[in-house]
């Protein structure tokens, strides 16, 4: 009995070392796991006989390669781990019926997770369950097959030609360099180098047809902003509005938390009173709105239409004030 729970053991390890670097020499695996080469071989042989795709490397450090299988190696989760999981795969999910495949395959990996639970764990998540109440917004039409294809072809460096419509239905012929995938809320974007602009952009893929690969590959690039996170509030923010502001107001960052929760805006602390804010609307009198609701002294560095506009907006307002 005590062999076979070592032996099972030895296998979960292998598998975990597997998971953190595909290829290993025999003599390195063997060392890692405290067993002979012998030992070795015979557990690669039962991991195969479970389904698992191991292959032999030939040479002088001849070894093994976790190839691609059919299905994963078993997770090692952690307690707090695997209620974080549970919960990102099933709160607030909608029910099956007319959900997509995305949603689909999260209701079936939840409930694969679930039936692996102690109870101790299970009882846990029933109770997040009763308490927490996610508010939905409109669920994503995006396929998990396309959400792939994209993936994929960032990790291959494989560049993409495929048409676009854009925010204003304008459509175009674009040839990137994908080099991510980023979901933020209900939305999935492809962040690339544009070839034929030069430049970053983001493209929402449910606005992408008919994707194609070139057949050539490309040299990744460093990253804009050096961070997905602050390149992505940027785009999604600031560029896809008509008009783009900036304004240097009279108050410190904290301060000012309150008002930007409702306009999209990113703020920078340049003095211990004073935070300069990127922002951006699709018409002048929703930022003249925003910045007379402000609370505080501004100036406006950009554009200079925004400042003539806001006298305008001042003189109505002071006329109707006055009757």
């Amino acid at each position: 009995m005590h062999s076979m729970l070592s032996a099972s053991a030895r296998l979960i390890r292998l598998l975990s070392l597997f998971q953190a670097q595909r290829a290993w020499t025999g003599a390195d695996l063997a060392r890692r796991l405290e067993i002979t080469e012998r030992t070795l071989r015979r557990d690669v042989d039962r991991l195969r006989s479970l389904g698992y795709t191991v292959d032999s490397t030939s040479g002088v450090a001849g070894g093994y390669r976790l190839g691609a299988g059919n299905s994963l190696p078993p997770l090692l989760l952690e307690d707090e781990e695997a209620v974080a999981v549970a919960v990102g795969l099933g709160l607030g999910q909608p029910s099956v019926d007319g959900a997509n495949d995305i949603e689909n395959a999260s209701m079936r990996a939840l409930a694969k997770l679930e039936q692996l639970m102690p109870p101790r764990l299970r009882r846990r998540l029933d109770k997040l369950r009763s308490t927490v109440v996610p508010v939905l917004q409109k669920r994503s039409d995006i396929r998990l097959k396309a959400v792939s294809m994209f993936a994929e072809a960032c990790a291959d460096r494989a560049m993409l030609r495929f048409g676009y419509r854009d925010h204003h239905a304008a459509s175009s012929t674009r040839t990137v360099e994908p080099h991510r995938v980023v979901q933020t809320g209900q939305r999935w974007y492809l962040l690339a180098w544009d070839a034929g602009r030069q430049d970053w952009r983001t493209f929402r893929l449910d606005r992408i047809l008919d994707p194609q690969p070139t057949g050539e590959r490309f040299t990744p690039r460093r990253l804009p902003l050096g961070d997905i996170a602050a390149y992505m509030r940027h785009a999604l923010q600031i560029s896809p509005f008509l008009h783009h502001a900036c304004v240097l107001v009279h108050a410190p960052l904290p301060a000012l938390e309150g008002q930007l929760s409702w306009v999209g805006g990113i703020p920078e602390a340049v003095g211990p009173d004073r935070t300069r804010i990127q922002t951006a609307a699709n018409s002048l009198d929703a930022l003249a709105v925003w910045l007379g609701c402000l609370g505080h002294d501004f100036e406006v560095e950009s554009p200079p239409e925004l400042g003539e506009h806001l006298e305008r907006v001042a003189a109505r307002l002071a006329r109707v004030a006055r009757h």
